[in-house]
C-alpha cells in the first residue's frame, strides 16, 4: 500500500556535514598532527630501548680498541711449603706489577675495530627504521581518531533523525495517513541506528587507546591533518629511492661489510702474535727484581679450531649477502603495496564523491514521491542509509589515502623527523659514540661523557 507521508525533518546530508564540522572544528588547545608526531618521538619507549642497544654497540668499539692498549695489573701471592730443615721458614710471599702491549697480531684487532664500527653503523639504520615505525604509528592512531570521531558524529545525526521520523510517523498514524507497519519500520530503524551509535562509540573508544599507546596521551580535540607530504610520481621512482635511502637497505649493507671483516679477523687469527711485557717483582725476602722483554707465540695446532672459525666467517659473511638480496625483495614489496595501497585510496575517495552525489539525488527525490504517495516509509529509509553509509565511506577512504600516503614515505625510507621537518632537537647517535670511541681509562665520571649523558636524558 503506498502511502502519503510528508516529512518535515532537514535533508540528511546538510545535517551530517553539520555534525561533523561541529565535531572536527579547531578548539582551545587542540592538537595537530605535527604535534601528535613530536609527542610519539619524545614518549617512545621503544625509541630509548633501541637507543640503549645503540650505546652498547658503541661500547663493543671501545672494547675492540682497549686491545691496542697497554694492560697493567697486579700480582700478589703467598705459598708456604713444609720445612725440609729444621728451623727454614718456608712461608713465602711476592708482591708485584706486570704490563703488556700488543706490538702484532696479524691485523686481528684493527679488523676487530673495524667490525664493530660497521656494526654501530648497522645499529644506527635499525634505530632509523623503528623512528619510522613510531611515527607510521603515530599517524595511523591519529587519523584513526578523527575518522572514528566523524563515525560517531554521522551516527549521532543519523539517530536523531530517525527519531523525529518515528514520531513522524506515530503523528500520521493516528490520523490515518499511515498503517502501523511504518511505524514499526521507523521503529526498527532507530534500534539499528542506535546499535550502530554504540559500535562507532566503542570503535572511536579503542582507537583513542591507541593513540594514547601511540602518542602518550589521549586526544583532546584534534584538529584537520594537513596537506599530505609528496613522494614520489612512480612506483619505480618511489623504489629507486627505497633502494637508497631505506634504514633496512643500508643496515644490512653495513652488517654484510661487518661479515666480511670477520672473515679478515678469522684469518688474522692464524698469525703469529708479538707482545712487549714488562714486570716488577718485590718477595718475602726483600729481593726486588724487574724485567722487560717480547714475546713471540702463534697457534701450532688447535684441533682443527682456527679453520673451523674461518670457514664459520665465510658462511656468515654468505648468509648476510643473501639477507642483503632479501632485505631489497621485501623494500620492494613494500613500496608496491603502500603504492597499490594509495592507489585504490584515492580511486575508492573518487567513487565515494559521486556515489554521495548521485545517493543526494536519489534520497531527495524518494522523499519527494513519498509526499504523493508513490514511496513508502521504507523507501525513504533506505535512501537515507544509502547516503549515510555513502558518506562514512567517504570518510574511510580520506583517512585510508592519507595512512597509505605516510605508509609509501615509510616503504620509502623518508618517514623520519628530519624529513618531515617537525622542528625539534632529535637523538643525535654520534654524542654518545664520540665520547666511548676511544676508550677512555674513567667512563663512569668522565665529565665529558657525563654531559652528553644528560643531554642525552634530555632528548
Amino acid at each position: 500500500m503506498r502511502c502519503n507521508v510528508g516529512y518535515r525533518v532537514k535533508p540528511i546530508l546538510a545535517a551530517a556535514f553539520a555534525a561533523i564540522t561541529l565535531a572536527t572544528a579547531p578548539v582551545a588547545k587542540a592538537e595537530g598532527l605535527k604535534d601528535a608526531l613530536i609527542s610519539a618521538y619524545k614518549n617512545s619507549g621503544l625509541l630509548e630501548q633501541n637507543r640503549a642497544l645503540l650505546r652498547a654497540a658503541d661500547e663493543d668499539v671501545a672494547q675492540a680498541v682497549s686491545a691496542l692498549r697497554p694492560v697493567l695489573s697486579y700480582y700478589a701471592n703467598a705459598t708456604y711449603a713444609d720445612p725440609v730443615l729444621p728451623g727454614r721458614d718456608y712461608l713465602s710471599g711476592n708482591l708485584g706489577l706486570q704490563a703488556s702491549l700488543l706490538l702484532y697480531d696479524g691485523g686481528g684487532s684493527k679488523f676487530a675495530i673495524e667490525g664493530k664500527k660497521e656494526s654501530v653503523l648497522a645499529a644506527r639504520e635499525g634505530l632509523v627504521n623503528v623512528e619510522q615505525s613510531v611515527l607510521l604509528r603515530a599517524v595511523t592512531a591519529y587519523m584513526n581518531v578523527r575518522r572514528d570521531t566523524e563515525f560517531v558524529s554521522l551516527r549521532q545525526n543519523n539517530v536523531r533523525v530517525i527519531r523525529e521520523q518515528l514520531r513522524a510517523a506515530k503523528d500520521r498514524f493516528e490520523v490515518g495517513e499511515v498503517t502501523r507497519t511504518d511505524v514499526s519500520i521507523a521503529e526498527s530503524r532507530l534500534a539499528l541506528a542506535r546499535a550502530n551509535l554504540a559500535a562507532a562509540q566503542g570503535g572511536l573508544a579503542r582507537s583513542r587507546e591507541e593513540y594514547r599507546a601511540a602518542i602518550g596521551h589521549y586526544p583532546k580535540g584534534l584538529r584537520p591533518a594537513p596537506k599530505a607530504p609528496a613522494t614520489a610520481k612512480s612506483i619505480d621512482a618511489a623504489r629507486s629511492v627505497a633502494y637508497v635511502t631505506h634504514p633496512l637497505m643500508r643496515k644490512i649493507q653495513h652488517e654484510v661489510t661487518a661479515a666480511e671483516i670477520g672473515i679478515e679477523q678469522a684469518n688474522a687469527l692464524m698469525k703469529p702474535r708479538v707482545s712487549l711485557t714488562g714486570r716488577v717483582n718485590h718477595d718475602s725476602y726483600g729481593l726486588d727484581s724487574s724485567s722487560i722483554g717480547i714475546e713471540l707465540g702463534g697457534p701450532i695446532y688447535q684441533g682443527g679450531k682456527l679453520s673451523s672459525l674461518f670457514r664459520q666467517a665465510v658462511a656468515r659473511r654468505d648468509q648476510t649477502r643473501a639477507g642483503l638480496h632479501l632485505t631489497r625483495l621485501d623494500v620492494a614489496q613494500g613500496v608496491g603495496n603502500s603504492w597499490a595501497s594509495l592507489q585504490v585510496a584515492r580511486a575508492t575517495l573518487a567513487a565515494t564523491v559521486r556515489q554521495i552525489k548521485a545517493a543526494r539525488v536519489a534520497f531527495k527525490g524518494v522523499k519527494e514521491e513519498a509526499t504523493l504517495g508513490a514511496r513508502t516509509t521504507l523507501d525513504v529509509l533506505d535512501a537515507e542509509q544509502e547516503l549515510l553509509d555513502a558518506e562514512a565511506n567517504r570518510i574511510s577512504a580520506l583517512t585510508d589515502q592519507y595512512i597509505a600516503t605516510y605508509s609509501l614515505l615509510s616503504a620509502m625510507g623518508l618517514l623520519t623527523v628530519d624529513h618531515l621537518k617537525l622542528g625539534i632537537r632529535t637523538y643525535d647517535p654520534t654524542a654518545y659514540y664520540n665520547a666511548v670511541a676511544n676508550a677512555p681509562a674513567d667512563s663512569s665520571r668522565g665529565k665529558r661523557l657525563d654531559r652528553v649523558l644528560r643531554a642525552l636524558g634530555k632528548e
